[in-house]
Formats: C-alpha cells, sequence, structure tokens
C-alpha cells in the first residue's frame, strides 16, 4: 500500500539529548528494502505559490496557503504492506523527533 508521509516541522520538538539518526543513513536502508519510493525537501513556504480558481477567475498568490507555525518541509512516498509497517518506517526517521511525520494513504478512487 502506497502512502504520502508528510514531513513537517513541529513547534514542540523532543528535548532528549542523544543523537538524531542519520537521515542518509534512513533513506539508504529504506530505499533499498524497497519501502521508499522517493522523497525530498521542499524550499521555503516564503517560495510557495497559491492557485485558486474562483467563479471562473484565476487567483494566484504568492506564500503559502495557510499561516501557520508547523509547515511541510518535505515529503517521502513510501510503499509498504500495512499501516503498522508505515508507522515502523516513520518511526525511524529523524523528523519523527524534530518535527511530525503525517501518514496518508493514498485513496482507491472508483474507474
Amino acid at each position: 500500500m502506497k502512502y504520502l508521509m508528510f514531513v513537517c516541522s513541529d513547534s514542540e520538538p523532543d528535548t532528549d539529548p542523544t543523537e538524531l539518526p542519520d537521515i542518509h543513513k534512513w533513506v539508504a536502508e529504506n530505499d533499498s528494502r524497497g519501502r521508499r519510493l522517493t522523497g525530498n525537501v521542499l524550499a521555503p513556504t516564503s517560495a510557495a505559490t497559491t492557485v485558486r480558481v474562483r467563479a471562473g477567475e484565476l487567483l494566484v498568490s504568492e506564500g503559502p496557503f495557510a499561516e501557520t507555525a508547523e509547515v511541510i518541509v518535505g515529503f517521502d512516498l513510501l510503499d509498504c504492506a500495512d499501516l503498522d509497517e508505515a508507522i515502523e518506517v516513520a518511526r525511524t526517521h529523524p523528523m519523527a523527533r524534530e518535527g511530525r511525520l503525517e501518514l496518508r494513504p493514498f485513496a482507491d478512487l472508483p474507474d
């Protein structure tokens, strides 16, 4: 099952003083096991562009969709057997301690 894992900042990071896991090792391990299909870091929210159409009019604005303290800073596309495996993959990601990770399965749309 495929999951989009949003990597987000958090205003209350873990205070555990132990060293964080190495992101390069996390990527290499999950890539080699076929659990991570792709992923990347995003540019800051100041580089965001929001696009909407209202009453047929294109509305484009600079900046993020919403002003919040926590923002999406990256993503990973996971391919896991089930939610339990996806949670285990997320648990070992460095941002599980410094930020927060949201796992969202892809919807099965009718044909």
